[in-house]
């Protein structure tokens, strides 16, 4: 993809990460978290498109109807990660953001698409005591309030399963297996 579409990030060593990336709304990498307006490139990042705004709105709606404990919030930027089979993403926090946002435990939303994914989750690093549940297409999960700062990362992305007609659909249309991951959250408070 040309400049501001996904690309390979790389860590503080330089190694690149297993995944695929893109963000909107505003920049975030592993490595000058959100300091810097572009990319490597010199793309910006493109504006956060309306309907991602109301797939989280509505969602941490339905979610406050069982927990009222949930804070709003108003997303500002979505960190777009599309895993291979194969890829992974270790353990980390998300807590970049504004800490008045982090200290009220503005939520993070996060919507799977396509192949589904071992999500691990917990108050430690230690992979032993984690929580897993396994993410499939559709699913949405929004973690804030109290865990909001949860470690958590994917362990694995499942074999894609051969859907009836997909492997056509993936042979006419050129489109690549995977799992599409949108991460919804507010950077400014």
């Amino acid at each position: 993809m040309g400049p501001g579409g996904f690309y390979r990030p790389s860590n503080r060593s330089g190694a690149k990460l297993r995944l695929h990336m893109m963000c909107f709304g505003r920049l975030w990498d592993p490595v000058t978290k959100y300091e810097k307006s572009y990319r490597s490139d010199g793309s910006a990042p493109p504006p956060l498109p309306y309907e991602f705004i109301s797939l989280a709105e509505n969602a941490i709606e339905d979610a406050q109807l069982h927990m009222k404990l949930l804070p709003s919030m108003l997303p500002d930027i979505c960190v777009a990660n599309f895993y291979s089979y194969g890829d992974r993403l270790g353990l980390h926090q998300d807590c970049d953001e504004h800490v008045g946002g982090l200290d009220r435990g503005l939520p993070v939303v996060s919507v799977s698409i396509g192949e589904s994914a071992e999500f691990l989750y917990g108050h430690t690093r230690d992979e032993n005591k984690l929580e897993k549940v396994l993410l499939e297409s559709g699913d949405v999960l929004i973690f804030g309030g109290k865990s909001r700062r949860i470690f958590h990362g994917v362990r694995r992305i499942l074999p894609p399963l051969d859907y009836i007609g997909l492997s056509q659909v993936v042979k006419e249309t050129g489109l690549i297996s995977g799992r599409l991951n949108l991460t919804l959250k507010q950077f400014q408070f």
